[in-house]
Order: structure tokens, then C-alpha cells, then sequence
């Protein structure tokens, strides 16, 4: 069985940073895409940022490229995503999602396995 794991969320002052982490057991990470989405209160689940098996692709939302970042170390079975120059309009839950695939897609409802989510506060 899939487990994923955030951390790294808390409460951050705008214009600040965080690295949310999310590790991975129960399944090979190294061969499986993995991404990363954001869920507002009162608004649809959204993509931020996904990447390939290998790390050799990467996408992002387009409203995001240039503050977020998305990397991997199958050696740890982790993802990171780090968030840079937040703004208030970047809180929501962050969830990490695994795609049985070597691709990403931006798509949520190809991944097939999610964590709980990590909760991430930019105040103003």
C-alpha cells in the first residue's frame, strides 16, 4: 500500500519561503511521476508542479514558474517543493500525488495516490 507523507507547512510571513517535503513508501518511487497540488478553502483542487521519474521533466502552473520548485531524490524516496516569494493567495492545503507513470500530467485525476496534505498560512 502507498503511503505518502507531507511536512514542511506552517505559517509564513508574505514574501517568505518553505520547502514542503512529501516521502514516499509502499511502492517503487523511482519509477513514478510525482506532483504536487494545492486545495484553497472553498476552491477546486489545483496543480502546482509535477515531475518525471527521473527528474528530467519538470511543469509547473503557469501562474507559479519562477517562485516554485519542484525536485526529487529517489535515493530518499522524497519530493520537495519550494516555494519562494509567497503571497496570501498561495495558502491552501498542499497535497503531493503519485502517478503510476513515468510522465507527469497536470491532470489529477491521473494520479492514483495522494497524501493527506500539508497546511501552508501566508500572512500579510
Amino acid at each position: 500500500q502507498v503511503q505518502l507523507v507531507e511536512s514542511g507547512g506552517g505559517l509564513v510571513q508574505a514574501g517568505g519561503s518553505l520547502r514542503l517535503s512529501c516521502a514516499a513508501s509502499g511502492r517503487s518511487f523511482s519509477t513514478n511521476a510525482m506532483g504536487w497540488f494545492r486545495q484553497a478553502p472553498g476552491k477546486e483542487r489545483e496543480f502546482v508542479a509535477a515531475i518525471s521519474w527521473n527528474g528530467g521533466r519538470t511543469s509547473y502552473a503557469t501562474s507559479l514558474k519562477g517562485r516554485f520548485f519542484i525536485s526529487r531524490d529517489n535515493a530518499k524516496n522524497t519530493v520537495y517543493l519550494q516555494m519562494n516569494s509567497l503571497t496570501p493567495e498561495d495558502t491552501a492545503a498542499y497535497y503531493c500525488a503519485m502517478r503510476r507513470a513515468l510522465y507527469t500530467t497536470t491532470n489529477d485525476l491521473q494520479y492514483d495516490a495522494w497524501g493527506r496534505g500539508t497546511q501552508v498560512t501566508v500572512s500579510s
